[in-house]
């Protein structure tokens, strides 16, 4: 009996230790905002210097992320598009390029990825989520897991995908 009291409290250290490296601080949702640039329907679009991401839903409104970018020599801009989708992706280190951690557990891509279009770039979750809110990857864009998980149910394969480092002032 004692040393099922032992499985089991290491399994619950465990579970506990893997919420706490996943998880969102407590309240973390999209945000829906006032958005008045040009952007369409259905638009992605990263802004590097808020570190936010945002969602066009229409009618002058948006739903606003706190993301992870790139750090500042691993920064971009320009525009792609959704070309996949995946859950539990699996993850190939850019240092190694011959390993790949599948998906789950404790996996750096989270628990969704979208792919953009034909960079080796993509909008995920992470197992890292106090980078968020830095610039903290190689280019990618870094979500929590459960705001990750909300884009991805939203967005449709195509969906257009801007990286810009300012969004232009509305008139």
């Amino acid at each position: 009996m004692p040393s099922m009291l032992r499985l089991l409290a290491a399994v619950l250290v465990t579970a506990t230790i893997g919420l706490a490296v996943t998880a969102a601080p407590a309240g973390a949702a999209p945000e829906v905002v006032t958005f008045t640039s040009d952007y369409p329907l259905g638009a992605i679009i990263v802004v590097n210097s808020e570190r936010h991401l945002y969602y066009v839903i229409g009618n002058g409104h948006a739903l606003r992320y706190p993301v992870a970018v790139g750090t500042p020599q691993n920064q971009w801009t320009g525009q792609s598009f959704v070309g996949s989708k995946a859950v539990n992706p699996s993850w190939t280190p850019p240092w190694s390029l011959g390993h790949t951690m599948p998906g789950g557990g404790n996996n750096p891509l989270g628990a969704r990825a979208l792919y953009l279009g034909w960079t080796n770039y993509r909008i995920h979750g992470t197992n890292a989520p106090a980078s968020i809110g830095s610039p903290a990857s190689h280019g990618c864009v870094r979500m929590y897991n459960p705001d990750v998980i909300d884009l991805y149910s939203r967005v449709n394969l195509g969906a257009p995908v801007f990286v810009v480092n300012t969004l232009p002032k509305s008139s």
